[in-house]
């Protein structure tokens, strides 16, 4: 083979080499971008659910202070149902309203977390 044919070949084989690599440079590019955009959202994401999770928490510890309140006007003597509430229980009367809001407020409060 002579030398010309040989540096064609060569300039062809250059050619297609730097094709591949200016389009894997390509294919880089648009990775990176969309790794970053994939990162700006996970984190976005995260703040969001952290944020959810705090107000879970707040709403939890609201929700055992409410409790324990109505528990205790209830042990006191007291209705807390929507019937009677403000009413004088007799002693050792427990009143099946009263005891049913006491239930359905222990269960809410007690529900498992959504992952």
């Amino acid at each position: 083979m002579d030398p010309f044919s040989q540096l064609s070949q060569l300039k062809q084989g250059l050619d297609a080499m730097t094709k591949t690599v200016s389009g894997l440079e390509n294919d880089m590019l648009d990775i990176l971008k969309e790794n970053t955009e994939l990162k700006v959202e996970n984190q976005l994401l995260r703040e969001k659910v952290n944020k959810l999770e705090k107000r879970e928490e707040n709403t939890g510890s609201k929700s055992q202070a409410g409790l324990k309140s109505l528990r205790s006007i209830y042990n006191s003597g007291y209705h807390i149902c929507n019937m009677y509430y403000g009413s004088h229980r007799d002693d050792g009367e427990d009143c099946m309203f009263c005891l049913d809001i006491l239930d359905n407020f222990e269960n809410h409060a007690q529900k498992p977390k959504k992952d």
